[in-house]
């Protein structure tokens, strides 16, 4: 199974690299970063993104990383056969971007092959509050088959710190891709 990871400007990178490390080893993964994404990283988490995919790839974590301008990467052709997609966060530009079919970096041209390909899309909006601009571009992407899925508090899981919370919106995002994951405790358990 093959999987792509854009990690696009949006607050939120640590949300990112998080749901890498809980994709299972054996999906093939792609991971393509924004520029703005990089600037975001080093304000949020004090280090270069580069930095934090690097630990995961010593430790064994199997990955291709892009820079989002590599336009003419493999996984930019529906012919790579790419079976889903994730841009964990996704900004308000990417998403307005993939909404009007513009594929101008790697990121919004490969989302746009995923939908062209009828294949698994998901988008984690990071904003707060949505505008009407932001809740049209959704529902228009949401009418095509695309997951919209905010990392939106839950309370039922009986979260205690920052880090349970994450588990619980990265296991959410998993499971909406149908990756089994025991991230977080479910409703009746």
């Amino acid at each position: 199974m093959k999987m792509v990871v854009g990690i696009s400007g949006a607050s939120g990178t640590r949300l990112g690299i998080n749901f890498i490390k809980a994709i299972p080893k054996e999906i093939e993964l792609f991971v393509v970063l924004s520029t703005s994404s990089k600037i975001v990283a080093k304000e949020e988490m004090g280090e270069k993104i580069e930095s934090s995919l690097n630990e995961l790839i010593k430790n064994d974590r199997k990955m291709t990383i892009f820079n989002s301008n590599e336009i003419s990467a493999s996984i930019a052709s529906g012919s790579f056969n790419v079976d889903m997609m994730a841009i964990v966060p996704t900004s308000m530009d990417m998403l307005a971007k993939i909404s009007c079919g513009i594929a101008d970096d790697l990121i919004s041209r490969t989302a746009s092959v995923i939908i062209k390909e009828n294949k698994t899309l998901l988008l984690t909006p990071r904003e707060l509050p949505l505008s009407a601009i932001a809740l049209e571009n959704m529902l228009k992407l949401s009418k095509l088959g695309v997951i919209i899925s905010p990392p939106i508090m839950a309370y039922y899981a009986k979260i205690t710190d920052l880090e349970s919370m994450e588990n619980f919106i990265i296991g959410r995002w998993l499971d909406s891709l149908r990756i089994p994951n025991n991230l977080y405790s479910r409703w009746g358990e």
